[in-house]
């Protein structure tokens, strides 16, 4: 047998993705199998992205975590079960004769029984509504099955960690299969079009808050599965159909009927937050103001040009085309005043200033709240988890320890 390595180190990204057909309730906590299918976009790690580094070494004591440079519990239930599952698979495939472990199939094999130092860290407010949990738990999953050169069916396994994590391990436009076996094992994520499928497809996230929410999502569905009658409504009713036809707008790139069913489908989860008892309350004033003005955009064109969704918080995702872009950008900016405090309001890809016709401004910006937005990012669909091999990328050092406190 060959001489085993003292220290195996790899780094990899992960994206977040933001469902137009959303997933709210579970019908198994434990292996987070849910109540319907969703559907969402892959957004471009460009601008928003996780990275996470998994290191094994003879010589770590014990398994450890730190997420943004803090070390946390690594005995979380579901980071275990991720954990427990790649190293299973990996055990798996050295049985069947094949894998080292590592990333590379020329080095010699990465034991098995090594503790693992994990660092990960988001460009982007952790626990604000912008999926951080779906690209931190896809990240953990694709570089520890690099790190232990497995392969095979990775969402199931990220499932485990955050459900919407399945659908950040691909790219473009991404289908959460509910699935009805009692293990899972066909409750899965499959790509339904590349990124580059719509390369016109464009979005701008209006971040309200990066505060952490009231109720989080875990027990926000827990309550809404036990109280809501139009939560199994909708998951036994209207989302099979919504997902058939979603999909095929997807695929025909028809974004007036996409973005009115990416409208509806935000609505109506929640208006199942409402109707759950007590009622649950995600959307504030200014996510209300940001829907009407999408609303009045609309209107004034006799068109969807413009199209909102809103996860479990306050932050309002626009869906739009990128010749809408930049009156988009403008209308925001005179209905939502920056406050000059020295931060980059407009983040992600570069727009050129626009001019705005005089009846779009009076008919689409009504009352303008300065400082009711923190920043705005735009971004476009993008690819999924990606191995970086870049000098100097590894968040641990060689001693395993954050490269901060190395």
């Amino acid at each position: 047998m060959a001489e085993e390595r003292p220290l195996a180190r790899v780094t990899c990204t992960a994206p977040v993705n933001i469902a137009v057909i959303k997933y709210w309730g579970k019908r198994d906590e434990e292996l987070i199998l849910p109540i319907n299918s969703s559907l969402s976009v892959t957004l471009h790690q460009d601008q928003l992205k996780a990275t996470t580094t998994a290191a094994a070494s003879r010589d770590f004591k014990e398994d450890r975590l730190w997420l943004n440079g803090k070390e946390e519990d690594i005995g979380h239930p579901r980071l275990q079960s991720c954990l427990r599952e790649i190293r299973r698979l990996a055990r798996k495939r050295r049985s069947a004769g094949n894998g080292n472990g590592g990333g590379s199939s020329d080095a010699p094999p990465l034991s098995l029984t090594y503790k693992v130092h994990i660092a990960s860290e988001n460009n982007f407010p952790t626990a604000a509504g912008l999926a951080s949990s779906a690209a931190g738990y896809a990240c953990l999953v694709y570089t520890l099955a690099k790190l232990y050169d497995v392969d095979g069916e990775l969402s199931e396994v990220a499932r485990q960690g955050s459900g919407s994590a399945c659908r950040s391990m691909f790219g473009g436009f991404v289908q959460w299969i509910m699935g009805e076996q009692a293990d899972g094992k066909d409750s899965i994520a499959q790509q339904v079009a590349p990124e580059m499928h719509w390369p016109e497809l464009r979005v701008l996230i209006l971040v309200v808050s990066a505060e952490k929410k009231q109720v989080g999502s875990t027990a926000g569905m827990q309550t809404a599965v036990k109280t809501s009658p139009l939560l199994k409504h909708r998951a036994e009713a209207v989302v099979p159909e919504r997902m058939a036809q979603m999909i095929e707008h997807i695929q025909k790139c028809d974004f007036a009927a996409f973005g009115e069913l990416t409208m509806k489908d935000s609505s109506q989860f929640h208006a199942t937050c409402l109707d759950t008892f007590p009622p649950i309350f995600y959307l504030n004033d200014t996510s209300k103001q940001i829907i009407a003005l999408v609303h009045r955009f609309n209107a004034h064109y006799g068109k969807t040009k413009v199209a909102y969704t809103f996860d479990a918080g306050p932050n309002a995702v626009l869906f739009t085309l990128d010749d809408t872009v930049e009156e988009l950008v403008e209308v925001a900016k005179c209905s939502f005043p920056p406050k000059d405090n020295g931060e980059q309001f407009l983040k992600g890809l570069p727009v050129t200033g626009a001019a705005l016709p005089e009846e779009l401004l009076s008919a689409v910006v009504k009352d303008p709240a300065p400082g009711a937005l923190r920043y705005m990012l735009l971004t476009k669909a993008g690819p999924g988890p990606m191995l970086v091999e870049e000098a100097g990328c590894h968040l641990l050092g060689a001693d395993g320890l954050p490269r901060s406190i190395s």
